[in-house]
């Protein structure tokens, strides 16, 4: 798997606050990870979407990842809201996750991250339109 890194994401990394700037750092590395355990992704695409570290797959869902200074005590990992992910994710996780709307799972500073529900969140939105048709997207709790 390759990572066509845009120059300008490494520039947002070095703005975030010190703290918060290890947990976005952290979700970064657990999407190309996750990307890497694919065997058909062959690209992810890092590039700022809307001044936000956004991935991106040939067949996923564009998934970003940001701390924003109006909710200054929080961070979080965005996905499409039309699309069923975080709808398919409140249904098969829970309360493991806080969400905000169909669009968010959201962490404070001091959350540990379940890393393993994660991966499976974050590789249902890489492979979107290959799993949307899939029983909660062939995720397993």
């Amino acid at each position: 798997m390759e990572l066509i890194s845009n120059p300008a994401v490494a520039a947002k990394f070095k703005s975030y606050p010190t703290p918060f700037k290890k947990k976005v750092e952290y979700l970064r590395k657990l999407i190309i990870a996750t990307a890497k355990e694919i065997p058909e992704l062959q690209n992810l695409e890092e590039t700022l979407k809307w001044n936000e570290p956004a991935y991106l797959t040939k067949k996923g869902s564009t998934i970003r990842i940001d701390w924003k200074p109006k909710k200054p005590h929080q961070y979080a990992i965005y996905f499409k809201c039309t699309s069923k992910l975080v709808k398919t994710f409140r249904s098969v996780f829970g309360e493991k996750f806080n969400y905000e709307k169909n669009r968010a799972i959201v962490f404070r500073l001091e959350d540990p991250v379940p890393e393993k529900e994660l991966k499976q969140c974050i590789a249902a939105a890489l492979q979107y339109h290959v799993v949307k048709e899939l029983p909660d997207l062939g995720m397993e709790c």
